[in-house]
């Protein structure tokens, strides 16, 4: 593999909904949510947002691979609320991703903890004695015997953790540049994962609220 050149895409922030406490975006792959190491990495999802609405806040993080719904906060409210929703799971998210191989049977789920694989960072991987649990409920859209398409709900928040956990199932997710080996990783411009919604209680009044973003592959 070539080594990594970060190159984020130039296009300006998709921005989904906005109101006095919250905005819903949809992240583009290959960009950081937040400023990485160096400033070769301080362009950045939450830095373009900056730009349009200064009082921006992160509440949660995706993937610089992957793409889809985020929710910043707006308010220190919103951001308290918010923060407590992913705490205690009352978050529902839902993924679309393309994985290689056939994966059967049609629907099930990973109970599979999670731990940060030191030596290879920023790697993750399976350690039921010292990881921290993680759980993902999986269903298969469709498949043919190369590839299979699935819709993925993370019962959990873990680092990685749908990626690791397809990868673990013996179908990892295409374009995958930490879990995938040879055409699966090589054979695709980008990661096949794309957070597909995200439905919250809003900050103001606890409303159930659904934001939705197209899958782009």
């Amino acid at each position: 593999m070539l080594p990594f050149v970060y190159a984020p895409p130039a296009d300006p922030p998709r921005i989904l909904h906005h109101d006095h406490e919250i905005l819903i975006v949809d992240k583009q792959a290959g960009l950081l949510s937040v400023p990485g190491k160096g400033e070769d990495r301080a362009d950045c999802l939450i830095e373009r947002l900056r730009g349009i609405f200064p009082e921006v806040l992160l509440v949660h993080r995706l993937d610089l691979d992957t793409s889809g719904v985020m929710v910043f906060a707006l308010t220190p409210h919103a951001q308290r609320h918010l923060g407590l929703q992913f705490e205690r799971r009352h978050m529902r998210k839902s993924y679309v991703a393309r994985l290689a191989g056939r994966l059967e049977p049609p629907q099930g789920t990973v109970d599979a903890a999670l731990i940060v694989d030191w030596p290879n960072r920023p790697r993750q991987m399976i350690d039921p004695v010292n990881g921290r649990a993680a759980q993902t409920d999986w269903r298969v859209i469709r498949a043919s015997e190369t590839e299979t398409r699935v819709r993925l709900h993370p019962l959990t928040g873990r680092s990685h953790q749908l990626r690791v956990h397809m990868a673990s199932l013996g179908h990892p997710i295409l374009g995958d540049p930490l879990y995938a080996e040879g055409p699966a990783r090589d054979d695709h411009a980008r990661l096949m994962l794309h957070a597909e919604s995200l439905r919250l209680r809003h900050p103001d009044g606890g409303k159930h609220m659904t934001f939705s973003a197209a899958v782009p592959f």
